[in-house]
């Protein structure tokens, strides 16, 4: 038996942060990152529209990028103080992704982080609480999905932990593109590369299904038309439109068919050095295709297909596959391989067996669809960092 998991309610379209008002309860606190929500006017009108509903408001910001586990505890410490009812994030991955972790402290103190890493090891949750979630970035979908990535600090090397689990999936996801305008081309980029990895580690997982399929593919193909579209002109709002729903569709499919190698290696090699995970993923995805495709070249050829690459043999076409990604990335200006990032050679090669350990054991691993050995987690890393194919 299988079972297909996405929020009860998803609100999308222009406007559709006013859905905020019809919501029912006493207290809410708003979880954000940054300043860019208070910036464009869209944090303000989310208080309005509590307080709106009737809810006494207060806020939780400064969320950081890839938020780290004392981050998560403030936040469950703040709520406990405030006790609300609706826990509403607002901004990007990064923020809803925090307070989905401070969530599970708020619903049980008693808990630590490392009793939560093994997944679908959180507790029932909603008995304090319900979640909406409003992403501001199109990458993540976490405001659809049953996961969230931690960063433990305390660790000499900052750990990623995906954490996985139904109960973390939101109650109302709201997508409304106009939150997307004011993203940097860059930020457009990697959070647009991310959605992809996502689309097309789901269609080749091995829990794939007959549901994440078409929303998995419709990803792909949406992607690949918009992007580009969207990083020349952030101001093109049917391309902000199309990339937000897009990476909705992704995240659908992924939170049902989970993920692989592809985000298994990112976690790791971007937690050591501080790579933004939709450039790593971007950089990765190529030669992880090339190693797949041993398991998967059917799937993969027909991800190949969507994009109009017509090839009959099966092996051609995932080479043009391959040659497409990396073209992708060039045109939004995501690096082709881990050279050229800001990763030195002697540093990379220093902790390349411990973080192809660390990638091995990663909770995505699972379900990708070659498993692989250290040896060849290593393999593909090194294959990533040259530039070079990937031949095992």
């Amino acid at each position: 038996m299988q079972a297909f998991r996405i929020p009860g309610n998803i609100v999308y379209g222009e406007e559709a942060i006013s859905y905020l008002a019809q919501l029912e309860g006493k207290k809410a606190m708003l979880v954000t990152g940054g300043s860019s929500m208070k910036r464009s006017g869209f944090l303000d009108k989310a208080t309005d529209l509590l307080k709106e509903a009737g809810m006494k408001v207060t806020l939780f910001d400064g969320v950081e990028p890839d938020p780290s586990v004392k981050t998560v505890f403030l936040g469950a410490k703040a709520m406990q103080e405030f006790c609300p009812d609706w826990i509403v994030a607002i901004g990007g991955g990064s923020a809803i992704d925090a307070a989905k972790a401070m969530w599970v402290f708020y619903e049980h103190p008693e808990l630590t982080f490392s009793e939560i890493i093994e997944p679908f090891s959180i507790p029932q949750l909603r008995k304090k609480a319900r979640f909406a979630a409003i992403p501001s970035t199109s990458g993540t979908a976490t405001e659809v999905t049953a996961f969230t990535v931690i960063t433990d600090t305390d660790t000499h090397n900052s750990l990623k932990y995906p954490l996985v689990s139904y109960e973390i999936i939101p109650d109302v996801a709201i997508v409304d593109p106009d939150l997307t305008v004011t993203m940097p081309s860059r930020v457009t980029a990697y959070t647009g590369m991310d959605a992809l990895t996502h689309a097309i580690e789901a269609y080749v997982s091995t829990a794939n299904s007959i549901y994440t399929d078409p929303l998995a593919l419709e990803a792909i193909r949406t992607i690949c038309t918009y992007l580009p579209k969207a990083f020349d002109n952030g101001e093109d709002k049917e391309a902000r439109a199309k990339m937000h729903y897009a990476q909705c569709l992704a995240g659908m499919a992924f939170t049902n068919a989970l993920l692989g190698v592809v985000h298994s290696m990112a976690h790791k090699i971007g937690a050591q050095f501080h790579i933004p995970h939709g450039e790593a993923n971007a950089t990765l995805l190529p030669y992880v295709i090339q190693y797949n495709a041993k398991n998967a070249l059917e799937r993969y050829a027909d991800i190949a297909r969507v994009l109009g690459i017509n090839k009959p043999d099966s092996g051609e076409a995932v080479e043009k596959l391959v040659e497409f990604i990396k073209d992708l990335n060039r045109r939004v200006g995501m690096p082709v391989a881990l050279n050229e990032t800001d990763i030195p050679e002697d540093e990379f090669f220093a902790v390349l067996d411990e973080t192809s350990r660390n990638a091995l054991g990663d909770p995505c691993t699972g379900t990708n669809p070659r498993i692989p050995v250290v040896e060849d987690i290593k393999q593909i890393y090194t294959a990533a960092y040259l530039n070079k194919n990937v031949e095992i």
